[in-house]
């Protein structure tokens, strides 16, 4: 009997994504830091490298396979992501940092259906401190050349060019009202399965915010990397106080919701 081609390739194909995955045909992502942008997920993520049984992708942080369309026009090829994971045996948890996936609306129920039990881990800035963070990010690139006062006031008309998707770019202030996307995490994957922090917890309280993460992974808690800058100030210009003001006031509610959501006193955003 002639050995079928077709068999020979799966065979091929399994062994490679075996290497790929340090010899773990198991392997599944078991946490997600899912945004928000601009509020600490780059030092979170750093911290979690630190960490002897955390496995973090070789390629780096923001995979951006959940958000990417391209990836679901048909099945999804989950190979392709996991080639970006190379755990060893000593690796207990397995993830990945990348921001928009809180934001970006079919990205969490993409990930359910990879992995139902999957966790996330969520810090949360305030949002008009986020939402200026994010301008002068793109600023600096040379992305949006736009005033910022400017930039929220045609915020809602620049994104329309995006629809039915979001705006990559320009959406500042909506990528703020976090309360839908909390309650949107919540309803998919649990509360249990869901660690929101704040950017504030790891700015001012960087070890016990640290053991908690470690504690919700189910890896050893007395692992202590150092303390690191968790986000810059030092923009060319200070955001002027009666724009932060009106700002503030739109967020209002919203921020009222995500307290009942918490249970947490987020006063210092909004008075």
């Amino acid at each position: 009997m002639g050995l079928d081609p077709g068999s020979s390739i799966k065979k091929w194909r399994a062994r490679l994504l075996r290497a790929q995955c340090g010899a773990r045909p198991d392997l599944k992502v078991s946490f997600i830091v899912g945004g928000a942008q601009k509020s600490g997920t780059t030092a979170l993520d750093s911290f979690l490298r630190q960490h002897p049984e955390i496995y973090m992708p070789h390629t780096g942080k923001e995979i951006h396979f959940f958000d990417n369309e391209n990836n679901f026009i048909k099945k999804p090829d989950h190979g392709a992501y996991h080639s970006h994971f190379h755990p060893l045996p000593s690796h207990r948890v397995i993830g990945e940092t990348t921001p928009i996936y809180l934001y970006w609306d079919p990205a969490p129920a993409r990930i359910w259906n990879y992995n139902p039990d999957i966790k996330w881990i969520v810090i949360l800035r305030n949002p008009v401190d986020r939402a200026y963070s994010g301008w002068n990010m793109e600023r600096k690139r040379y992305a949006d050349p736009v005033p910022f006062a400017d930039a929220v006031a045609l915020e809602t008309e620049r994104c329309a060019a995006a629809l039915p998707l979001q705006h990559r770019v320009f959406s500042y202030l909506d990528r703020g009202y976090y309360a839908h996307q909390v309650r949107r995490l919540f309803r998919i994957f649990g509360r249990k399965n869901c660690l929101v922090l704040l950017t504030e917890d790891l700015a001012t309280n960087h070890s016990a915010t640290l053991r908690r993460v470690f504690e919700f992974l189910g890896v050893d808690p007395n692992v202590a990397p150092p303390a690191e800058k968790v986000f810059e100030h030092a923009y060319p210009d200070e955001l002027d106080k009666a724009l932060r003001a009106r700002l503030a006031a739109r967020f209002y509610f919203d921020i009222r919701e995500l307290e009942t959501l918490l249970g947490r006193d987020l006063s210092a955003w909004y008075s």
